[in-house]
């Protein structure tokens, strides 16, 4: 899977008129890490479910004629078997790229970028925050590893670095974030029901999967990833309630501003953390040497020094 590092973003000009002040770019890196998990999950429950009939085991039916688990397995590598493939084999690129070049990554950075990822509320589809966190810690160390191979000979000035630090140290000042599920209904009558059955014992998770009239987040069991206070890209009342809820519990019905219902439930709290400028010196000037590649640059490109091949052939 090809990674992206035109990271070059358009800058948004400071309340006080002074430097303009630049976003790192995420959203390529989470569309990756997206179609990475999505990939990962569908391939893998398949494997990991026992095989004890042969190929020829039933799997499903529709109207008396079998689907075989040949079949299915057959239908899954046409769909996500070369992506999947094609991750394992860059990881392993990548692995064997450090070890060549003396790269080491730390956990503190894997903390940084994945702290980062959190903050960086532009819109993006949640799903990528449904990914196991260990495989998207594994997939960030595969991205920095990539990154520090590409810009290991750019050289900038530490003048640039501090310059950047200060003109955008917001980015940098990371708020408690919580990851939120919330269950949408069209009545507050639907609500009340849905309660109900909440303090009955019924999962969150299920009963927005079978409830929620919002089948984008419904489909996710509620899942809408990291919400901060002051975040601007999801309804008002929903940034200013996830605050006031208790972790593993949920929120009263309120009343979004499209006139919908939603119940709000908080699965895990982030401490917010601020990063200091000795904290990012490294990122920051990464991120700046990634700007000065002239085009974008995947693992592939490193698979005939490190020798690697695979099933699809060239």
């Amino acid at each position: 899977m090809s990674f992206n590092h035109n990271r070059n973003r358009p800058p948004s000009l400071p309340a006080d008129g002074g430097r303009p002040r630049r976003r790192l770019k995420t959203k390529p890196l989470l569309v990756l890490l997206l179609i990475l998990f999505v990939g990962n999950l569908l391939w893998f429950i398949a494997w990991l479910i026992p095989n004890q009939s042969g190929g020829s085991e039933e799997v499903a039916s529709v109207d008396g004629e079998k689907i075989t688990r040949q079949q299915w397995m057959a239908a899954m590598e046409e769909l996500h078997g070369r992506d999947t493939l094609l991750e394992l084999v860059n990881e392993k690129v990548m692995e064997t790229a450090a070890k060549e070049y003396n790269i080491k990554v730390t956990d503190k950075e894997v903390d940084l970028e994945l702290a980062m990822l959190r903050s960086a509320q532009e819109g993006i589809d949640k799903t990528i925050y449904s990914a196991d966190e260990d495989r998207l810690r594994d997939n960030l160390k595969t991205q920095l590893i990539l990154e520090k191979v590409l810009t290991k000979d750019i050289v900038i000035e530490d003048k640039d670095v501090e310059a950047f630090y200060n003109d955008n140290q917001a980015l940098y000042d990371i708020k408690d974030a919580y990851r939120t599920r919330m269950i949408v209904v069209d009545s507050m009558g639907e609500a009340d029901k849905a309660i109900s059955e909440l303090e009955n014992g019924t999962s969150f998770e299920a009963l927005a999967k079978e409830r929620s009239v919002d089948t984008a987040t419904g489909s996710l069991g509620g899942d809408i990833g990291y919400i901060t206070q002051d975040q601007t890209t999801v309804d008002p009342k929903i940034a200013q309630t996830v605050t006031t809820i208790d972790v593993d519990s949920w929120s009263e019905p309120l009343e979004l501003s499209d006139g919908r219902i939603a119940i709000l439930s908080v699965t895990e709290k982030a401490e917010g953390q601020t990063f200091s400028y000795n904290d990012v010196k490294e990122h920051v000037s990464r991120e700046l040497a990634l700007e000065q590649l002239p085009q974008s640059v995947t693992p592939e490109a490193f698979w005939r020094e490190f020798d690697a091949k695979w099933f699809y052939g060239e």
